[in-house]
């Protein structure tokens, strides 16, 4: 698929500039910190490390969209064929970060910690922080290239919608995801938040993919 292969491509230059660690790096961090204690038996401490990894993914995924300079993302886009299959890889590469943030953080406390982790807890533990990440990449995607040209009104942007809709506990999916991990109301509440997510990113990279067609 011409997606996949813009996945790679955008991952090599990723990796090549740097930036993208400096996301993945920050959220180690923050694992560290908040299960370096004794955080309390699950799923409970993973609210925090969710929360934490809203505006980590949103991060994330506008490194990822900005990778390329204007001039660059026009040559991808010759070569991919379009822009959707840039957007779309785009889109795969933030959510294959989100994937593996989310298993760090579920796997984090699995290890430094000696609380029990059934199976069905790491499922709900993973699902709400694959909610909360997902949601991050559609607001990174939403406040990147093409969609919003300069980084610094990006960051502006990002941010606010970060801190508006993150603290807000009966808005999904992040709000509704971390509620119900910190009460262990079980599976349902994050797996719904989680394909809300995912729907929500999928939307943001064909906006980015039609605004991009326009410009």
């Amino acid at each position: 698929m011409r997606a996949v292969a813009v996945a790679r491509f955008l991952l090599a230059d990723a990796i090549r500039s740097q930036r993208v660690l400096i996301p993945v790096f920050l959220h180690a961090a923050v694992l560290a910190v908040l299960f370096g204690g004794d955080p309390g038996p699950p799923p409970a401490p993973w609210a925090a490390s969710a929360l934490a990894l809203y505006p980590i993914a949103a991060w994330l995924a506008l490194t990822v969209a900005n990778t390329e300079d204007p001039v660059q993302r026009t040559v991808t886009v010759a070569a991919a064929g379009g822009h959707l299959p840039v957007a779309a890889g785009t889109l795969l590469l933030a959510l294959a970060g989100d994937v593996v943030l989310s298993l760090l953080s579920v796997v984090w406390p699995v290890v430094a910690t000696g609380y029990p982790h059934p199976p069905g807890v790491l499922v709900e533990g993973f699902l709400g922080h694959l909610a909360c990440a997902s949601t991050g990449t559609a607001v990174g995607l939403l406040c990147a290239r093409p969609v919003i040209g300069r980084i610094g009104w990006s960051l502006m942007v990002a941010v606010f919608v970060v801190v508006v809709t993150g603290v807000q506990p009966w808005l999904p999916p992040v709000g509704t995801s971390v509620a119900a991990l910190e009460a262990g109301a079980g599976t349902s509440p994050v797996a719904f938040g989680a394909l809300l997510g995912l729907v929500l990113a999928g939307a943001a990279a064909g906006v980015s993919a039609a605004v991009a067609r326009r410009s």
